[in-house]
This record gives C-alpha cells, structure tokens and sequence, in this order.
C-alpha cells in the first residue's frame, strides 16, 4: 500500500510503498492479547519466597516435656509460634518466565502495525530532526500534525536532537526500531514511523 510521508512541519515530502505482509494484515485480538500477556509477564521479577518450618536453621530437640510441665505441649523451636520460627504458610519462590514461539511474536508484532494502518492512526515522517533539539519547536510541531498520546519508532537509533526536545513533553515516547513491540504500540493513540524505522521493520520480517 502506499502512504503519504509529511515532515516534523507536517509538510508534505512524498510518497512510501508500505509492505502489505508487515502492514496490511487483519488484526486477532487472541494474538494481541497472548503477546501483551507474555510481555508483561516477562517483566514481572521473581518473587521472593519466606522460609516456612522446615526451612528454619534451628536445632529439631523437643521443646519441653510432653506432659508434666504446665505448659502447651510443643515439638521443637521451629514452628511458627515461636518467635524467629518458620513461617506458617509463607509465601514461595516464583519465577516469572513464561515462553512464547517466535512466529507468535513476529505476527503479533505485525497485527500492531497493521492495527495502526487500519484505524488510520499511523504516521510516517521523513526524520526527527528538532532545530537545536528545543521542546518548543517540538511542541508546536506536535501540534501541526495533531499528536497527542504517540509512540514515535525511529531507525537503528533514535534522533539526539528529537530525544532532547521529546524529554519533558508527557504521552510523547520515543524507541529505535529494534525496540519496537506490541505493548507499546497499542498503548500509544497514535504510531509515527521514520522512513528509517519503515526499513528496519521490514527487513525484520523479511530478512
């Protein structure tokens, strides 16, 4: 398909012939909804566990008399009544490391893209480049072309210039095209790419 390219001036410069098989396909939302999970899965670190009963160093002699001493019968000092015993019930280790095929991912990834496309939410910009990387020039740019909530994706690393000026200015995010996912896609309103980060994310596929 082919899409308009316009500058930060939301200027026009041209014209991009986008890759159907990246761009044109029909978003699942089970696709979607198994990437973002796994996504936040594999954030997610792992939870400490507490040591019950049986993990306590502590000496495993009976406590006492069974019987004859006045007192509660007991086994030894590391149960949980006792203090600097085991936990009753604690918490244990839990690593968080689900798996996802890589063709899952990769189709996820383009769904994002196409899901974009499709709501007429995407964007391409020739390049990012800020005058003197100033938020206020970006500001005004931002406002030309009607972005509020957006994920910029630049090419093999993002624009100096544009990651100055993008700093301070909240919804406004900014990845290099090896960092592109779907999480962050879906969450933006709005998807703007580079004709650079275009490039990248093809030979991604198609590489």
């Amino acid at each position: 398909m082919k899409v308009k390219v316009q500058t930060l001036d939301a200027a026009e410069a041209g014209d991009l012939e986008l890759n159907d098989a990246v761009f044109g396909i029909e978003p699942r939302a089970d696709i979607l909804h198994r990437v973002v999970t796994w996504q936040l899965e594999k954030r997610r670190g792992t939870a400490r566990g507490t040591r019950e009963r049986s993990d306590v160093a502590r000496t495993g002699k009976k406590f006492g008399r069974q019987k004859g001493g006045g007192t509660a019968r007991h086994g030894d000092r590391r149960a949980p009544i006792f203090i600097g015993g085991g936990k009753a019930h604690g918490a244990r280790v839990r690593d968080f490391n689900p798996s996802l095929n890589k063709k899952v991912r990769a189709l996820g990834l383009k769904m994002a893209l196409s899901s974009k496309v499709k709501a007429g939410t995407l964007t391409i910009i020739d390049s990012l480049d800020v005058a003197e990387g100033k938020t206020k020039a970006l500001v005004a740019n931002l406002a030309k072309l009607n972005l509020t909530k957006v994920l910029f994706i630049d090419g093999d690393a993002v624009n100096i210039s544009f990651a100055k000026a993008s700093a301070n200015i909240i919804g406004v995010d900014l990845l290099p095209a090896v960092g592109a996912n779907v999480y962050d896609i879906l969450k933006a309103d709005s998807l703007v790419l580079t004709r650079a980060a275009v490039e990248k994310l093809e030979a991604r596929f198609n590489g």
